[in-house]
């Protein structure tokens, strides 16, 4: 199990999540944050968090989410970042890429 984090965050980015997360699994994309699913320990402090209630265990991502499972997981893959699992958030690892879903996200927020 991992976290996931929707789309509720794209356009916010607050960054609260990051500050809080113990092992800084949390990466800053060009639309919004990504969770590396690799170094992700299940803490869910960053749920506790998010203005925007963006972020979802896994197995909870509501059915219209689903597909930030992926994104969340292709934002580390070399089709965007390369990444991998860096081994923690730091300034090298801020990019003004996105996963496809999230760049070309064009949904209404409410």
């Amino acid at each position: 199990m991992t976290y996931v984090i929707t789309s509720t965050c794209i356009d916010v980015k607050d960054g609260i999540c990051q500050k809080v997360c113990p092992v800084e699994c949390i990466y800053e994309g060009g639309r919004m944050m990504y969770i590396q699913p690799d170094e992700c320990i299940n803490c869910a402090l960053c749920v506790s968090v998010c203005p925007v209630q963006a972020i979802y265990e896994d197995e909870d991502v509501p059915a219209a989410e689903q597909a930030f499972i992926a994104a969340n997981a292709e934002f580390f893959a070399a089709t965007v970042t390369g990444w991998g699992a860096p081994g923690g958030a730091d300034p090298r690892h801020v990019s003004r890429l996105d996963a496809p879903l999230v760049r070309d996200f064009a949904g209404s927020k409410a």
